[in-house]
């Protein structure tokens, strides 16, 4: 987006293009004499880290404040579980067994990305991980609503391509978990989790915990697949064993279809 701001100063983009065009010189050959903020290998540096961490939360925030982006709502789910129309190709029986959650997070995403769109578009926009799977469900049911959504991606030895679904002028990638993470939660007004392994635990569990010591201003946490959730963590027995109060079982919400989950939202305050 263009940016119609009046500054007084010179831009420091033309300095980088007169830089281009300076005389070749063992001077200005040398990495010394390449402008700071144009300058990947300073930038690289282990030093630079805190201004790496600040660039990866200013670049997405700038973008989606400026396209007009006042709420998300938030998909979670495996990267590995299939459409199921491929349920056959999983390589994993216990992989098949979940394709159905693919659907689901496809008409959820499409339901409420129908009403993002009539509300203008900028409101509960639908945000994910940018990648396959379960991610991919929920953009691509964006894409059925005629609606926009976000794909946050992060560089990873595996699954960090972007899905063809996402809207491309948001899709980012990331090289930080921690802030990426953070763009998750910053505009969210609602988190679903379908189900996944541990970069899902992990994105459902740091939203509850914030919630949990009122680090974060609550928001309905709605966990599909109540099944397969209560199989793998035994959320109760962390009650028993005092490591929770039982009162915090109540920032989990468990359904089973897509009529459920928009009701949990709707009576959200």
């Amino acid at each position: 987006m263009t940016d119609n701001r009046i500054s007084r100063f010179r831009d420091a983009g033309e300095d980088i293009r007169q830089a281009q065009v300076v005389s070749d010189t063992p001077q200005t050959r040398s990495p010394s004499y390449r402008l700071a903020y144009n300058d990947p290998d300073f930038l690289l540096r282990d030093e630079m880290r805190g201004v790496r961490l600040q660039l990866e939360l200013s670049k997405a925030e700038i973008d989606l404040a400026e396209r007009g982006i006042v709420s998300t709502v938030v998909i979670f789910g495996s990267a590995r579980i299939p459409d199921p129309a491929r349920r056959d190709e999983a390589k994993v029986p216990g992989l098949a067994a979940l394709a159905d959650n693919y659907g689901l997070a496809r008409d959820f995403a499409r339901a409420i990305t129908e009403r993002s769109v009539a509300t203008g578009g900028k409101e509960m926009v639908v945000i994910t991980g940018g990648g396959p799977g379960i991610m991919e469900a929920g953009n691509r049911g964006a894409a059925d609503a005629g609606g926009i959504s976000i794909g946050l991606n992060i560089v990873l030895p595996h699954e960090q391509h972007p899905n063809p679904y996402v809207t491309p002028e948001l899709t980012f990638s990331f090289h930080y978990f921690a802030v990426r993470k953070m763009h998750f939660l910053m505009r969210a007004r609602a988190i679903v989790v379908f189900p996944g392994g541990f970069g899902t635990m992990d994105e459902m569990f740091e939203a509850v915990t914030l919630i949990q010591t009122k680090r974060m201003k609550p928001v309905p946490i709605i966990l599909f697949a109540p099944d397969y959730w209560h199989r793998v963590v035994n959320f109760r027995a962390l009650v028993e064993a005092g490591t929770i109060a039982e009162a915090d079982l109540g920032l989990l919400s468990f359904v089973e279809t897509v009529e459920q989950a928009l009701a949990v939202i709707d009576a959200a305050p």
